[in-house]
């Protein structure tokens, strides 16, 4: 049984990767901050699909070091180490350079870029000792790959993750373990919502459209098969042609 963990899974994309991973017959651990109900429907519409245990989901902030790996560190204790991980947690806290207060700046870095080490740093020796050929995939963004307007915060913490994933992915290459990374562009989330102008956005997208979450999970997907097992230190953009 390939157990899986996909942080902040309990809605969007997160949400989306989990299923299609358990579609694939992969055991995924859910993963939220603090909505369990919702993390434990991921958890249970993933065991559905997939025919595997279901697994019982993680609650815990990824920026908080300590709360992350004894979470991660009592489930692999009780059920062993993860196949793979989907790093896709995150939040944005978004605001001109000049106003960005420095708590938005700590909440994004923190989270977004920090939550990479503080979930994988328990992660990945298990792997290696155990000869696990796994995957790992960091959810940047297109804002990483290319900056963005009013997201200097969560623009330089996506494209920390890009650097940070394919450093690791250079470390982890002879022990057969992949990593890459997929920057999304406009994805139809709770995020997408509060964008104003929404078509005046889609019209500086090639493609005149938002993604759909998953158009981004059929990426990841992928990324876990055996057909993908040469395909490392990468960034896949799902992003319509926005770069």
């Amino acid at each position: 049984m390939d157990r899986v963990l996909v942080t902040g899974s309990s809605r969007g994309i997160g949400k989306a990767i989990a299923l299609r991973l358990a579609a694939d017959g992969f055991a995924v651990v859910a993963h939220a901050v603090k909505n369990e109900d919702a993390a434990a429907e991921t958890a249970a519409e993933c065991a559905r699909i997939s025919g595997q245990p279901e697994q019982k989901p993680l609650i815990f902030d990824v920026s908080d070091r300590a709360a992350a790996v004894s979470a991660i560190e009592a489930d692999m204790a009780a059920n062993g180490p993860f196949f793979g991980v989907v790093a896709n947690a995150g939040v944005t806290a978004d605001a001109p350079f000049p106003i960005l207060e420095g708590d938005a700046w700590d909440r994004v870095i923190d989270t977004d870029l920090g939550g990479f080490y503080n979930v994988l740093k328990p992660v990945v020796m298990p792997m290696v000792s155990n000869r696990i050929r796994g995957r790992i995939v960091a959810i940047s963004s297109v804002s990483g790959v290319v900056g963005n307007r009013g997201q200097v915060n969560y623009s330089a913490a996506k494209a920390g993750l890009v650097g940070a994933a394919k450093a690791l992915a250079v470390e982890l290459a002879r022990h057969r373990i992949t990593v890459n990374a997929v920057a999304p562009g406009v994805i139809e989330t709770e995020m997408a919502d509060s964008i104003e102008f929404k078509d005046e956005v889609k019209k500086a997208i090639p493609m005149r459209r938002f993604g759909r979450p998953e158009e981004v999970a059929a990426v990841v997907a992928f990324l876990f098969r055996d057909e993908a097992a040469y395909v490392t230190r990468q960034v896949i953009s799902v992003n319509g042609g926005l770069c």
